[in-house]
């Protein structure tokens, strides 16, 4: 059975979903930070560039938000060309033949326009922006603006599906659409239309406030976190919603009883002394997901490398059993990764483009099976949108992962100040030599026929006065000085100072 887990501390609110005692998911929010996803601004264009196809929006925030082209509502793209292109006499033109938008004729500088953010700033980049609207709801997500259905995958029965969009279609206004969710299905039609009828009025809500606000203003936010989680993973399979919080309980236990009141039982206080993290084995599942390398219960495992551009994912045989037959040894254990893949893309959030490196097998029809396998986990693991390729002639599969909001690693971390994120450091040999040569080079220049101390590293100190004296020695006769070595316990180990003590 599933569990939610919420732990609520004055400084941050962490979540966790759980799959019996293995954690699926885990949600942070410091409660300093603004969230910006989902939020809706009225925004002023600043900039529109025709060579990136993107337009600059100042939403109020340090960096301003980008729009591109993809990501403008095509009605709303007709309506401010035909605004803009409007001929002398106030008569616009007619709109113009289903075609290739062009950004420069939707937008000018000044533009005062209604944005929702679609994904936080991630590094240098500001908001990810969008006039494509979404509002989620318990059931469904509404589209305001885009008169289209969409229906989960995971809703199989087509009798089911076809009653859901015809209940939706039913209470959606003209000229709004609709993602009916997985949850949807076998609710009531009465369920489905509150919900509806209350993701509309938010929608209306979000119009007239868009008309009286100032620019750069935000309109509208999405619900606290806690409850966000509650309203898209509460539901016939949770067996509790479990929070170590008396205020938090009373909010979610307020939420429950309008969206869900069938599932109000679910929702209990923590009341043990250990913190409820440790209690369920959440805080050391946590650090695990930052390690590189993850064991699969096969003896295999897999390592996990994002960079900027991509994420590699490499699965290892470890050791084997079964050697009797080693294809269907190497089949199996794939299967298991390609199982805990989808969940460490799920748990770690790593979006974009995704690289894997199956064991390679012989048999066609197994490489098959890995593949109808590895689809049918992250549709029935991961809620977010992924689209995979087939296997390669080098045994690779190659897939894309919608993004979301930071990774775990962006959440938890930060680059090392000594590897400045490489993920590796210089020898203490080549740091040494680094450092040997720097201190000829003052030498030299400026420090010949004087006495130095030179302050060092206590590691390079050791590495130098154990197996480089002789260096040292070379270098005091050459330049007529006498060097001091020292150890600083506050130097990095790649900084060094050099003192110039007295004169010979």
């Amino acid at each position: 059975m599933k569990r939610i887990l919420i732990n609520e501390n004055p400084w941050q609110t962490r979540i966790a979903t759980t799959e019996g005692t293995l954690l699926q998911n885990i949600h942070f929010w410091a409660h300093t930070d603004t969230s910006l996803e989902r939020s809706f601004f009225k925004g002023t264009v600043t900039a529109v560039l025709p060579g990136m196809q993107t337009a600059f929006v100042d939403i109020g925030q340090p960096r301003a938000g980008f729009l591109h082209i993809s990501e403008i509502d095509r009605e709303l793209a007709i309506e401010k060309i035909s605004k803009h292109s409007a001929i002398d006499d106030g008569t616009p033109r007619q709109k113009p033949p289903r075609q290739r938008l062009d950004i420069t004729k939707i937008f000018k500088e000044g533009d005062v326009i209604l944005v929702q953010v679609s994904k936080e700033p991630v590094y240098e980049k500001g908001a990810k922006l969008t006039t494509c609207f979404t509002l989620p709801g318990r059931f469904i997500v509404l589209m305001p603006n885009i008169p289209r259905i969409g229906i989960s995958k995971k809703i199989e029965s087509s009798e089911e599906r076809t009653r859901l969009r015809n209940i939706i279609q039913s209470y959606l206004p003209e000229g709004m659409g609709a993602i009916i969710r997985t949850t949807c299905q076998d609710h009531t039609q009465e369920e489905l239309a509150k919900d509806v009828r209350f993701l509309v009025s938010a929608w209306h809500t979000i119009q007239e406030a868009f008309k009286v606000a100032q620019p750069q203003e935000k309109l509208y936010e999405d619900l606290p976190l806690s409850l966000q989680v509650v309203r898209d993973y509460l539901n016939e399979q949770t067996e509790a919603v479990i929070t170590d919080s008396a205020k938090n309980l009373q909010d979610i236990l307020q939420f429950v009883r309008i969206v869900a009141p069938e599932y109000q039982h679910k929702i209990k206080l923590y009341q043990e002394k250990a913190n409820i993290f440790d209690y369920y084995q959440i805080e050391k599942q946590i650090e695990q997901a930052l390690d590189k390398k993850v064991e699969l219960k096969s003896g295999g495992s897999l390592i996990i490398e994002s960079t900027e551009a991509m994420t590699v994912i490499d699965v290892n045989t470890g050791r084997f059993i079964g050697k009797s037959n080693l294809e269907e040894t190497i089949l199996k254990t794939n299967l298991e990764a390609a199982q805990e893949v989808a969940r460490q893309l799920r748990l770690r959030n790593i979006g974009g483009l995704i690289v894997i490196d199956f064991i390679d097998m012989l048999a066609g029809n197994n490489k098959q099976k890995l593949f109808k396998f590895f689809e049918k986990m992250l549709r029935e693991l991961d809620k977010f949108q992924s689209v995979v390729l087939k296997i390669s002639e080098f045994g690779l599969v190659q897939m894309t992962r919608k993004r979301s909001g930071k990774t775990l690693q962006q959440e938890l971390t930060e680059n090392c100040p000594t590897c400045k994120g490489a993920g590796f450091i210089k020898s203490i040999q080549t740091q040494c030599y680094t450092i040997l040569r720097a201190i000829k080079q003052r030498l030299a220049a400026h420090l010949g026929g004087t006495e130095i101390t030179i302050q060092l590293h206590p590691t390079i100190f050791h590495f130098i006065t154990n197996t480089q004296h002789k260096a040292i020695f070379d270098l005091e006769k050459i330049h007529r000085c006498k060097i001091v070595l020292a150890s600083n316990n506050g130097l990095r180990i790649s900084e060094y100072k050099i003192e110039k003590t007295a004169p010979i």
